[in-house]
């Protein structure tokens, strides 16, 4: 269970039971202040992750959105890894333990066993080479297709609901965990995901994801010192620009124009059908209204 406005793994605790939920509840919260207190996720638990060195580990990733109508997302090579400081154990007696279960480093750093040389991480790309020396090349690069997936599916899901505003962008982190089967499995997204550093490499690879960010979201003549005409509404819509494959880090992993303009097409050849054969149908009826009448009728 986790509260739904907390972050840095505050409040979460795991549960085995559904009885454990009501006892919490009356337990924790006195009767009085029932109105007032906070929403929990109850999600389910992998039982099976996938570990290395017997540890339990997470992936962070940067997803930034451009765009929800049409939607354009862009995904960072640079994510990490981030290990717990003790092996992994599904006995019931450690289900209290945060240092097994929970991978947060906000949690992991009081842990007697944290190394603050690496920080508990690894590099997306480290992560790669050992899933490839392990599992495989083509099972790992299945592994990444179906996380770029569920990232698509998870933005496509909300993309209605969003507010849509082409002056604004997003950068998400997004949590997944491995089971043994390699199958990613979407813990969370971070709206304001945390870019604090806690080791020197750490440091550089969020700059890097800071500057690629706004190396992708300005304008490319916004520092020309000329002011760029603001479009009339009454006039035709501008043609989406052609986003960039890559920017720095930043690899295109969805663009939604494409597709919504084979969409229109389509749309406006069908109307083009429709008008004609209603222009064809409304020239025979003329046809026979105007024609002469017979002298005999």
């Amino acid at each position: 269970m986790k509260p739904i406005a907390k972050a840095q793994g505050r409040g979460i605790f795991l549960i085995n039971k559904l009885s454990q939920v009501k006892k919490w509840a009356s337990s924790n919260v006195p009767a009085a202040m029932r109105q007032q207190t906070e929403n929990y996720v109850v999600s389910r638990y992998i039982e099976d992750p996938l570990l290395i060195g017997g540890k339990k580990f997470d992936l962070r990733m940067y997803v930034v959105v451009l765009n929800y109508k049409p939607l354009q997302v862009y995904m960072s090579q640079l994510g990490f890894a981030r290990f717990c400081n003790i092996k992994y154990s599904s006995e019931v007696a450690e289900m209290d333990n945060q240092f097994v279960h929970l991978t947060n480093v906000a949690i992991q750093k009081h842990g007697d066993e944290y190394n603050f040389r690496h920080g508990n991480k690894w590099p997306l790309t480290d992560l790669r080479l050992y899933l490839e020396a392990t599992r495989g090349h083509a099972a790992t690069s299945e592994l990444f297709e179906s996380i770029k997936s569920v990232i698509i599916c998870s933005l496509k899901a909300c993309q209605n609901v969003m507010i849509n505003d082409r002056h604004c962008f997003e950068l998400y982190g997004y949590d997944v965990i491995i089971d043994q089967s390699l199958k990613p499995w979407l813990i969370e997204v971070n709206a304001s995901p945390s870019l604090s550093a806690t080791t020197h490499s750490d440091r550089l690879l969020k700059c890097k994801v800071i500057h690629d960010t706004l190396q992708l979201v300005t304008p490319p003549d916004w520092d020309t010192g000329t002011d760029s005409p603001i479009p009339n509404s009454n006039q035709d819509a501008q043609p989406a620009r052609c986003l960039p494959r890559t920017v720095g880090s930043m690899q295109l992993l969805f663009d939604e124009t494409s597709e919504l303009e084979e969409g229109r097409a389509r749309r406006d050849a069908l109307l083009s059908t429709e008008s004609v054969k209603r222009g064809r149908r409304k020239t025979m009826i003329d046809s026979v209204l105007l024609r002469p009448t017979s002298a005999y009728a």
